[in-house]
Formats: C-alpha cells, structure tokens, sequence
C-alpha cells in the first residue's frame, strides 16, 4: 500500500493555463497536466494506491467553492481532500465545521499564497479551532521558489506555533517539506523530534541523503510519503524513498500506515 500525501489537481478548464502561470513564476516544470484524469493516470503507472489532494484558497472568496468540491470528490477513485480556510476568513468558524461535518481530514494552508506569516495570530486563531475540532493542519514549510523575499513558514515559526498552541497542535500539524524546503539543516537542527508530522514532498529527489539523515532523527512514526505531484513524479518519488535504506517497517510507516492513522483513524 502507498498513500501519497501531497498533491494538487486543477479544474479541467483552468489547469493547463494554471500550471503554465506556476510552472512560469516558480521556474519549475510541471510533470503532468494537474488534472484529475492525469494524477489517476500517474497512480496507476507508479503503483499509489491512494492520493491526497491539497487545495489552496488563495483568497476568502473561494472558501465556500473550493470546500464544497473538496467534500463532494473526497474518496472518489481512491483520490481524498483536504479543505482550506483564509486567514482573512470572515467565517472560518462555518468552514472548519463544514470540513469536520463533510469527513475531510483537515485543512491546507499556503502561508506564501495566503500572504501571511504561519505564527500569525490570524492562522493561530484557525488553527485552535481546527485542533478542537480534531482537524489536522498541513502547511507548506520553508522557502517557496515564488517567494524568495520572504520565507513566511520558517522553523521558528513552527516552534512558535507549537508553544502558543501546545496541548492541541501535537500531533495534528503536519509540515510539509519535511520541515522546511531549502532550509533542512535548520530543520534537522530546530524541528526534527518534535510532536509534528512531515512529508516527503519536493525534496526526495534535491538531497535525498539530506532527508534520509533527517527521518533517521525525526523518526520514521512521523514521515508520510509525498510528492507533490504534478511538480514531482510519483514514480520518481516512491523509487528514491525505497532507496534510502530506512527498513521495511520505517517504509511501512512512511508509505501508508501513518497516513491511514490520520485519514481514516486507524490504529
């Protein structure tokens, strides 16, 4: 079993010219088309079982839509969302029990996309109301290649969160990344042990002796494969993950039974 926890789909109207307006302003070739029909494909031909989508609502406005198909898609084709919420939200309150009632796991945030630094009071706000509800939080961590000025989710950060959130936040923050793109020694140094999640994507194929060592000291109960497909390939990602030499139950973990633990409560 092999759950990728970490991938974007467009609309089928929107996405070629959506992945031409990323792939151009984060100087990153796109791997696939970003559709739905492609990521299914890409599954098949890399032996992933099951997918996570990962939504971003870039402004307030696309909250009620963006939840909406989340929830409607969630589980279709072994393909499951997450939901989002602004930080300038007026009803993220509304939201986060939607995303609760409709079974999703959790919420995305973007602090780069969202315009807002991860320790602000505005996410923290959310973010309390997410853990009560027993929601997990993923975020994008470290530098994004669109936004080199200003890293908005640094490992401080997170260390800030965790201390005016403690008591909620273990356990349910997941960082993608693993912890921190383009900034894995501060990672390694500030953010592995500590009571969050990370993933895998985007940074299995940079310096996969980089993440090894950096699995090895988080420990693998708290690693979920990802790739951030159509950025990354499945394929590519799941190849270099079993080439790290971590063990068949650290890959077990890493691959499918720590997801499992958040999507569907398994034990």
């Amino acid at each position: 079993m092999i759950i990728d926890f970490h991938t974007h789909t467009f609309p089928d109207a929107i996405a070629e010219r959506t992945i031409a307006y990323l792939s151009e302003k984060g100087r990153i070739t796109a791997f696939c088309e970003g559709t739905m029909k492609s990521l299914i494909n890409s599954m098949r031909d890399s032996g992933v079982d099951r997918s996570v989508v990962l939504p971003i609502v870039t402004n307030p406005r696309q909250e009620r839509t963006i939840n909406r198909v989340s929830a409607e898609n969630n589980g279709k084709n072994n393909v499951f969302f997450a939901g989002s919420v602004h930080p300038d939200s007026e009803c993220a309150d509304e939201m986060l029990d939607y995303i609760k009632d409709s079974g999703l796991f959790g919420i995305k945030f973007h602090p780069d996309y969202q315009g807002t630094d991860f320790d602000d009071p505005r996410y923290l706000r959310i973010m309390r109301g997410a853990f009560e509800r027993g929601l997990y939080v993923i975020t994008h961590a470290g530098v994004d290649p669109a936004f080199r000025d200003h890293v908005h989710c640094t490992p401080d950060m997170v260390l800030n969160v965790l201390k005016e959130l403690k008591g909620l936040a273990e356990d349910k923050l997941i960082l993608a990344h693993l912890g921190g793109f383009e900034m894995h020694d501060e990672a390694l140094q500030k953010l592995a042990g500590a009571p969050v999640y990370m993933d895998t994507a985007a940074v299995l194929s940079g310096s996969p002796e980089k993440c090894r060592e950096i699995i090895l000291r988080h420990g693998a109960d708290r690693v979920l494969f990802a790739s951030d497909s159509p950025w990354y390939s499945q394929k590519e990602y799941v190849r270099i993950l079993r080439g790290l030499g971590l063990g068949e139950d650290a890959e077990e973990k890493i691959f499918h039974r720590n997801a499992e633990k958040i999507l569907f409560h398994a034990q």
